[in-house]
């Protein structure tokens, strides 16, 4: 069974938000004491932190998809939703977040740095946070917002300093296990390990920390061997350690030309051929090897490199070795102090931008794209006629009407908000707008709603022939209420 996994698909999903609640105050006296409903509770995140007790992505490979609690509903009496707890997921340092497109999202590098994988949804107000001034009694609540769903790619890329790369059984794993204090499986015959190993070295007042590569053959970078599957573990490293065996009992291999295929296959993979190079000559200890390293260092010299012998089994050469490479680091990190920190630049809506699009298609209908009308869509309890004029208030307040008058949207015309299949169709009707309601006011504040007798109370005031002042002067009279009930009148002419 696998026991390392450096990527893998995160199948996120987020919780979603409570919904709000619709409740009436009622105490004795009181029988109608307003709306006291409260909002739904958040939907539970769904983060990625970096785990210094976490070294492989094993845990997603087994289990991909991960979902975050949704947020409870809304109760009575002012009660808000409880929020959906997040949902930690604990990462290697130095993993990669990439969406489905392949863009990266984020390189998670240094213990604690987090990531939200996926945005819990937020919960619904309910008709307490809707109440207003002019919207007294609102008989809704809104829905909560669906928690957002994700598909990620993770990739690890070990963060070191020195990688040590080189053919199977080269002495890698056994060289760093000499200079460092880390315990790799060690072994002779070909792909021992299956998995990155990491080291800390002290080299003087230099601490800097070495990966060894699962060796690579001619053709990884084609994905031959191990070797494609753990190049990108040396992607972060300052320099490379080419590890050649000069005690090999292969008749037809030799370091220089283990040198030159290792190159070739790094110049196919990509970034690193700009890498400052070392070349560390193993097995000196052994007789052949000590004379093999002897006949190839001045070649390798020639070329430019600097050379060491060295012996991971009896220790020849390894101070010299780590010193060299604590030079490299060094050399590294002043100049990357000396690069200047990229600036974060925000970009905010420009002034005006109205935050939606409406496009005509070529079938007659009309799309409505934009992030409010979308998440009003979403919030929208469609069961409820009151919820469904408060959302063609909102989005005639927004200039959604306006904008479908000026592509040429007529009665009838089928309306999309949004895409694909979680899309809302309807057959646009222009009257409706905001305060295109039958009565003054906003939705909640239908007068004829306000008691069961008002709307019968008018429609006999209308029966008597009185004017419109007159009747007027008579709802003012006998019920104390300041709104005026002649749009009510007008309505009830109409009708008969």
């Amino acid at each position: 069974m696998a026991t390392f996994v450096d990527r893998v698909t995160l199948h996120a999903s987020a919780g979603s938000g409570g919904d709000g609640c619709v409740s009436i105050h009622r105490e004795k006296f009181k029988p109608l004491g307003g709306p006291d409903g409260g909002n739904g509770g958040r939907g539970g995140d769904v983060i990625l932190i970096v785990d210094q007790d976490t070294t492989t992505l094993l845990d997603f490979h087994h289990s991909p998809h991960r979902r975050g609690t949704n947020g409870s509903l809304g109760y009575g009496d002012y009660c808000n939703g409880k929020e959906g707890k997040d949902l930690i997921l604990h990462v290697p340092n130095g993993t990669v977040i990439k969406d489905s497109t392949g863009t990266v999202l984020a390189d998670l590098v240094g213990f604690g740095t987090r990531f939200i994988a996926a945005q819990g949804g937020k919960g619904g107000l309910g008709n307490a946070g809707l109440a207003s001034s002019k919207r007294r009694a609102p008989g809704f609540a809104l829905k909560g917002e669906p928690g957002e769903e994700r598909t990620l790619t993770l990739e690890l890329k070990s963060v070191a300093d020195i990688g040590l790369i080189g053919f199977p059984s080269a002495g890698k794993s056994s060289l760093i296990a000499s200079i460092s204090s880390a315990k790799p499986k060690i072994a002779d015959y070909p792909f021992t390990t299956l998995a990155p190993n990491l080291g800390v070295v002290q080299a003087g007042d230099t601490r800097f920390t070495v990966a060894d590569v699962p060796g690579l053959i001619p053709g990884a970078s084609e994905g031959k061997g191990l070797g494609l599957e753990f190049l990108r573990h040396v992607e972060r490293c300052a320099a490379l350690v080419h590890v050649l065996d000069c005690g090999t009992l292969e008749t037809d291999r030799d370091p220089v030309k283990d040198f030159d295929i290792i190159e070739e296959e790094l110049s196919h993979y990509g970034g690193l051929s700009e890498r400052p190079r070392l070349i560390a000559l193993n097995k000196v200890d052994l007789p052949d090897g000590k004379a093999m390293a002897d006949m190839v260092q001045p070649l390798l010299e020639a070329r430019g490199y600097q050379v060491y012998q060295i012996s991971a089994a009896s220790h020849i050469g390894l101070t010299e070795l780590n010193y060299a490479m604590a030079r490299i680091i060094q050399e590294a990190r002043k100049a990357e102090a000396l690069v200047e920190k990229a600036r974060i630049v925000l970009r905010p809506v420009a002034v005006g931008n109205s935050g939606f699009t409406v496009t005509a298609n070529t079938d007659g209908s009309f799309t409505v794209i934009g992030d409010k009308p979308v998440r009003w869509v979403k919030q929208t309890d469609f069961g409820n006629a009151e919820a469904i004029g408060y959302l063609a208030d909102r989005l005639a307040t927004l200039g959604v009407e306006k904008e479908l008058f000026k592509k040429g949207a007529k009665a009838k015309d089928e309306v999309r908000i949004g895409e694909g299949d979680n899309a809302v169709i309807f057959d646009w009707e222009p009257s409706i707008e905001a305060g295109a309601e039958l009565l003054a006011g906003p939705r909640g504040g239908d007068l004829r709603l306000e008691s069961p007798w008002a709307g019968r109370y008018i429609e006999d005031l209308v029966d008597d022939q009185l004017s419109e002042d007159e009747i007027a002067m008579q709802w003012e009279y006998n019920t104390e209420n300041p709104k005026d009930p002649r749009v009510v009148v007008e309505a009830i002419s109409e009708d008969k």
